[in-house]
């Protein structure tokens, strides 16, 4: 079994496809906007695969011979129609409560560095799982860049007052990794979220893990379910 090279003073996780499977709420909300239009609405797996990239990349499932330009001026009534409902069918993924409460219970300060807006990350968050305790909350606004840049990783940081060098960086996209390793944190990538038709193992993370309670003994929470 794995284990870290230090004692973790903080982990830090990417949202959408890591703690949380939004993608039924994303696509629901595509699914509005495809008929709103007059569109037919494309399959759920390749929407899926894309989430992580964000509100043009789901868009242009449906818009795929949109430019740019046509694909943002869509965004605003896509995000509207998601914000009334994404918090109906999206859920932690399984293993993931048991694995923060046993952060929480062991005193590793943890957060979320997420390029979600931060006006849908902060009404998500208390929304799903209220009694999450997160040490630092960056969202994809909070600062002029975003992941793969490590700014945003480096501001969880030093928000939650701990020490790069001794924190792990999770997340199930490439940009998760860049961040992460850019700003000096252990990378960890997962298999059971979106990747973006990826492979994980290609995207040189210090580990690749399998499920949450694969996580949760890498980070030494003896006993918890994940």
């Amino acid at each position: 079994m794995s284990t870290l090279p230090f004692t973790p003073a903080g982990v830090f996780f990417d949202l959408d496809g890591t703690l949380l499977d939004s993608a039924p709420d994303l696509y629901g909300a595509l699914l509005i906007q495809c008929a709103e239009e007059g569109v037919e609405p494309p399959p759920y797996a390749p929407v899926r695969e894309v989430v992580s990239r964000g509100s043009r990349a789901v868009l242009s499932c449906a818009f795929p011979e949109a430019d740019d330009a046509a694909l943002l001026a869509r965004v605003p009534r896509y995000l509207e129609i998601y914000e009334a409902s994404m918090a109906t069918h999206t859920v932690a993924f399984d293993g993931i409560p048991a694995l923060l409460e046993g952060l929480d219970a062991r005193g590793i300060v943890w957060g979320v560095v997420t390029n979600k807006p931060g006006f849908l990350t902060d009404a998500l968050l208390p929304r799903l799982v209220p009694h999450w305790n997160t040490a630092a909350v960056i969202s994809g606004d909070t600062l002029p860049v975003k992941k793969p840049d490590p700014a945003p990783v480096l501001l969880a940081c030093a928000r939650a007052g701990v020490d790069p060098a001794r924190c792990v960086f999770v997340g199930d996209d490439r940009r998760d990794v860049q961040a992460g390793a850019a700003a000096g944190l252990y990378t960890v990538a997962v298999r059971w979220g979106y990747l973006d038709g990826g492979d994980p193992d290609s995207w040189g993370a210090d580990i690749v893990v399998d499920s949450p309670a694969e996580l949760a003994a890498l980070l030494g929470l003896v006993g918890v379910a994940a």
